[in-house]
């Protein structure tokens, strides 16, 4: 009987999450159609970006890049993050422990039966990663763990 619970209340939050997701056909602000999107995107850029994909660990561009500058939304350009607030967290993927102010905006990620705050692009709403309490004890105590294919970086000009 516990078993048969389990399994209906499972499928109940599974039926109730997909009913939330917004429509992929217009980004409330970005205004682009999704066939604008994927003619922008390289199809991996898409699948993180407007898909809420992840790429592997240990493969992205960024993740052991620690040049001056920034790093900006690779789907509008918006500045997410500067190079100082970058660190090794040895988990593969960018991160950084402080996003510039008003940049992002967070939400509940309920997926893969975590609870995680997912962090968006304030500007076009671009999956760009997680955000944990498991960053530096010294700054900030968070982790943006960030996907290298959601961001850009631009030098720091001399």
């Amino acid at each position: 009987m516990k078993k048969l619970f389990l399994l209906i209340a499972i499928v109940s939050l599974q039926s109730c999450q997909s009913q939330t997701k917004e429509p992929k056909t217009m980004n409330s602000n970005s205004k682009k159609t999704e066939a604008e999107w994927k003619a922008q995107l390289s199809p991996q850029q898409y699948e993180v970006l407007r898909n809420k994909g992840t790429e592997r660990a240990f493969t992205g561009e960024y993740w052991d890049h620690f040049e001056k500058g920034k790093y900006v939304c690779a789907g509008c350009g918006n500045d997410l993050f500067t190079s100082d607030t970058k660190f090794d967290a040895h988990c593969g993927w960018p991160s950084f422990d402080k996003a510039i102010e008003g940049s992002v905006v967070y939400k509940q990620d309920l997926s893969y039966g975590m609870i995680r705050t997912e962090v968006l692009c304030a500007k076009c709403d671009g999956h760009l990663g997680h955000v944990f309490d498991d960053g530096p004890k010294e700054t900030t105590g968070q982790r943006y763990c960030m996907n290298s294919v959601s961001i850009k970086f631009i030098p720091e000009t001399k």
